[in-house]
């Protein structure tokens, strides 16, 4: 434990030396300086059009493989949630919520894997059984005595350079990255899927969803800025009375809300969250033509397979595709203009 700590606290104190190449000079990792690590937020995801939605991230190397053995139960935010290994040994957090939690969070990171950001793989499991589980809370709603289960996103938890006890979190507004096509790019994908829970580390009582993990890339140590939980999203934005998850209804009335550009030429989005005005008052037009050479390249039939995985019905697919097709419409208006 004590090297663990020992370790952690060397990868912080280098973070707070990283520097960061944005852009193809990303790539050139090997240049920078001695003993230093690279911070991290966007890696060019190739040919995106080519890209596997069903299986995302991890692929089909990376899916949780039965049988799944229970950990514990983690009691920590305000869904049903318990840790488990696979017959690989990899460790997953398993998660269920009847309001379509589960489905929004495996949807919107193959859009933001898409996009070149990194995400923690994840998979819509429909039915499975967790052997050991017992002296459950939470998640005996979603687990038979016999461990049977239905409907769960598993996510996969891997491992990083250090144990982290507490994770490492990051603000919107004061990471390496402020004003960079980077990070503004990482900000219209999470308003393309209406990601409105976009807690950062001011929310930590209440639970960021950002972190930073160190990682051995490439090139040497990492420490890779990621938005880790995904789960407020493909439903309406807004305020505590008016936000959805998983709602194709209300994602779709949004669409027309989505962006405009205001006459004195500024973006205008529709979007409100956790953090709405200091989220997106500094996006460029140019920032929205950047990310576009990627989400612009996300086909029809990607959108429909990443749906059909995340647990989307059919009609849900159909509704979905639609109205993720019209925002990223509406995205290259705005990066065609003034060309």
């Amino acid at each position: 434990m004590q090297s663990a700590r020992a370790l952690k606290g060397v990868l912080v104190g280098l973070l707070c030396g990283a520097v960061f190449l944005p852009g193809a000079a990303a790539a050139e990792a090997g240049q920078r300086p001695a003993g230093k690590a690279m911070a991290v937020v966007w890696r060019d995801p190739g040919a995106v059009e080519r890209l596997d939605f069903r299986l995302g991230a991890g692929g089909r190397a990376g899916a949780p493989v039965p049988p799944f053995r229970f950990i514990e139960e983690d009691t920590g935010g305000s869904n049903a949630k318990v840790k488990v290994r696979d017959a690989r040994g990899r460790k997953w957090s398993v998660k269920w919520d009847p309001g379509g939690e589960a489905n929004a969070e495996v949807m919107a990171t193959r859009i933001a894997w898409a996009a070149g950001y990194f995400v923690e793989p994840s998979y819509f499991v429909r039915q499975g059984r967790i052997l050991g589980a017992r002296g459950l809370d939470r998640a005996a709603k979603f687990v038979a005595p016999n461990g049977a289960f239905r409907d769960a996103r598993f996510e996969l938890k891997y491992d990083t350079l250090a144990e982290q006890e507490e994770k490492e979190s990051w603000a919107w507004d004061r990471n390496p990255f402020v004003g960079t096509r980077e990070l503004n790019g990482l900000k219209i994908v999470s308003m393309l899927v209406s990601n409105w829970d976009n807690k950062d580390v001011r929310d930590a009582r209440r639970g960021s969803n950002t972190a930073v993990h160190f990682v051995r890339g490439p090139a040497g140590v990492e420490a890779r800025y990621l938005v880790t939980d995904w789960g407020g999203s493909m439903g309406k934005w807004g305020g505590i009375i008016t936000r959805e998850k998983w709602d194709c209804e209300g994602f779709a009335y949004q669409t027309e809300k989505f962006l405009r550009v205001k006459d004195d030429g500024r973006l205008d989005w529709g979007f409100s969250g956790q953090h709405t005005d200091s989220f997106k008052e500094d996006i460029r037009v140019e920032d929205v033509r950047w990310v576009m050479r990627y989400l612009g390249r996300i086909t029809d039939a990607q959108l429909r397979a990443g749906l059909a995985a995340s647990g989307a019905s059919p009609s849900e697919v159909t509704c979905y595709q639609r109205a993720l097709r019209g925002r990223i419409e509406q995205l290259r208006r705005v990066a065609g203009a003034g060309r």
